[in-house]
């Protein structure tokens, strides 16, 4: 059955770049000029000078487009990301993708922008309470055991941390926490993530040393999840040091005034929390070789303080110094004994008077306790004096004895011999002794003379 169009029914067929210029005209010819309000987002400026953004409020967004030569000659402000600006242009159709936008003539600032405001009344607020306070941030360790990633599980940002961290330090180990680090709901993870990693070190977790939170790079809206104050608190409240790693080195958030440390990229990061295992090498060599080194030098000082000891006094003349000793002692005994004749003289000549005041006044009880006071401090005194001595010369007779044990008759006395040259000199190696020698080994009871062959 064949099938007939009415021509009432029938529609112009246009391509696509014919209704496309059709509507670019309409929009031009029927609207054209337009003032408009918005917040830029994702800004874009070019080597050429052109500027790229989105113009967005709560429900909607435009694309714009502001030329080089245009910019070029405004007095106009410059646009950055989370400006409340109002622009003037042309509204129009870019035909090449079909989508309509605003080409900029001038724009002028329509107050500080949602997002910026945000973010200064949030770090207002939270530097007053003392969340920024520099005395409560914690230096990083040294050379830590464990490291905690806390980042997205997809992307370059994560394999360059793992790279620089197995590069800097093989022995770490390293546990990624996988988050999602834009979009709804992503703050709330990140803090999540963040009170789990504390709560877990240790437990069913190893002890984890320090924290890295952060992400690569993106606009202000991008990384506006380490902007949120439930990340600050869980950053504030961290038991473990947390390194802030969000975006390039110019981009600031939230988390980087809060955490313990930032760091400029999350490369940079990962540099910061391990030592560089080379380096860290050539520090344990040079500090065992400092080692060695002081222990050369402190077994060379006390070996001069052996040989000194074997060239003292001591060993070369021990009955001198065992006669010397015993001097003292005697010097001592004869010191004690005049100081026993002063001090009961010094009694004596006290009792005389004690004794002419008695008997002027013929206190008779009186007297007889004086005196039995005397006779007991006399007594005391002798037992005290006794004691003493005793005591010195037990000293004495210890030091004879161990002197008479370290000379070298006490040597011979233990069966041990001495051979000498005829001038006197002790032979103590095989290599002072030639064919023909007469030598003289002194024994305990004798000498013994004989020739060397």
């Amino acid at each position: 059955m064949a099938i007939e169009t009415s021509p009432a029914l029938e529609t112009k067929v246009y391509s696509v770049s014919e209704l496309t210029a059709n509507v670019r005209k309409t929009l031009e010819s029927s609207i054209g000029q337009v003032c408009v309000e918005g917040e830029v987002s994702n800004h874009r400026l070019q080597s050429s000078g052109h500027q790229y953004f989105t113009l967005k409020d709560a429900k909607s967004q435009l694309a714009c487009v502001w030329f080089g030569g245009r910019f070029a000659g405004s007095r106009s402000i410059p646009l950055s990301d989370g400006m409340a600006v109002q622009i003037r242009g042309m509204l129009t159709v870019f035909e090449a993708q079909g989508k309509y936008q605003v080409n900029v003539q001038s724009a002028q600032a329509a107050g500080a922008g949602l997002l910026q405001a945000k973010f200064e009344a949030l770090k207002r607020r939270l530097q007053e309470e003392g969340l920024f306070d520099r005395e409560r941030k914690r230096a990083l360790p040294f050379c830590p055991a464990t490291v905690a990633l806390v980042t997205s599980p997809t992307g370059a940002v994560v394999q360059d941390m793992l790279n620089v961290l197995g590069r800097r330090a093989p022995w770490v180990r390293v546990l990624v926490f996988p988050v999602r680090v834009q979009g709804q709901g992503a703050a709330a993870e990140i803090a999540e993530a963040i009170r789990f990693v504390n709560a877990e070190s240790g437990v069913s977790l190893p002890h984890i040393d320090v924290m890295i939170v952060g992400r690569g790079g993106g606009s202000t809206e991008d990384l506006w999840s380490f902007n949120e104050e439930i990340v600050a608190r869980a950053l504030f409240q961290s038991a473990i040091p947390v390194v802030s790693a969000v975006g390039h080195e110019t981009d600031f958030t939230i988390a980087d005034f809060v955490a313990d440390h930032r760091a400029p990229t999350p490369s940079a990061a990962a540099e910061t929390v391990v030592p560089d295992s080379v380096a860290l090498l050539r520090q344990v060599q040079m500090h065992g070789e400092r080692s060695v080194l002081l222990l050369r030098n402190r077994m060379a000082r006390w070996q001069q303080r052996v040989e000194f000891l074997e060239r003292s006094a001591l060993f070369r003349e021990p009955r001198a110094r065992l006669a010397e000793a015993a001097q003292r002692v005697d010097a001592t005994a004869e010191a004690l004994q005049r100081a026993l004749a002063e001090r009961l003289g010094r009694q004596s000549r006290r009792l005389e008077q004690l004794a002419g005041a008695v008997r002027a006044h013929r206190p008779d009880q009186v007297l007889e306790l004086r005196r039995q006071q005397v006779a007991t401090l006399a007594v005391r005194l002798e037992r005290s004096l006794t004691a003493q001595v005793q005591a010195k010369r037990q000293e004495v007779e210890r030091l004879r004895q161990k002197l008479v044990l370290l000379s070298p008759e006490g040597t011979l006395e233990r069966g041990y011999s001495i051979a000498l040259t005829p001038s006197g000199t002790v032979i103590r190696s095989v290599n002072d002794v030639h064919p023909g020698l007469r030598i003289s080994t002194r024994l305990r009871d004798g000498n013994v003379d004989s020739v060397a062959i």
